[in-house]
């Protein structure tokens, strides 16, 4: 949620190093990422084409996104909104303070295998995790440090 920084940089190229060696793709299909996020957190669809369009954005207009969708398929995606009830509840309970009071929305498309949350790192973290990483996922250092910062964060073992 900033411009990084020099030093920002260099600490994802150094855990990149040291991390990397050890991981392997293990990136799940978007359907059992949404199935994980539907079992575990009650959910309410959101059909707005507003939101639909906030998510095929941030995937055609970011370049490692945007070429995961096959030639030919047009972006597709699906939104839902976290329910502040059962397991819902502490993902409200624990949001950070820039995202207090706004509702949890989470974003998928559906071919290219991008997921964005909005109200909850908790659940990002979770999600992003959960999901793991593709091979060409492995050669960003940027996205390895997150990955591995994500499991620090939580005591996640790492899914092999």
């Amino acid at each position: 949620m900033q411009e990084p920084t020099p030093e920002m940089v260099q600490s994802w190229k150094e855990t990149y190093k040291t991390f990397r060696p050890g991981l392997k793709p293990n990136k799940k299909p978007i359907q059992d990422v949404i199935a994980y996020l539907k079992e575990n957190y009650p959910v309410i669809d959101r059909t707005e084409q507003k939101l639909l369009q906030i998510v095929i954005e941030n995937v055609t207009l970011n370049e490692h996104s945007a070429h995961k969708i096959p030639p030919g398929k047009p972006p597709l995606a699906q939104v839902f909104q976290i329910e502040n009830t059962g397991t819902g509840k502490s993902l409200y309970e624990n949001q950070d303070e820039i995202f207090k009071g706004c509702p949890v929305i989470v974003g998928f498309e559906l071919e290219s295998g991008y997921f964005m949350v909005e109200g909850s790192s908790q659940l990002w973290d979770e999600l992003f995790i959960y999901r793991g990483l593709d091979e060409e996922d492995l050669n960003n250092y940027y996205l390895v440090a997150e990955y591995v910062a994500c499991i620090q964060k939580t005591g996640h073992p790492a899914r092999k």
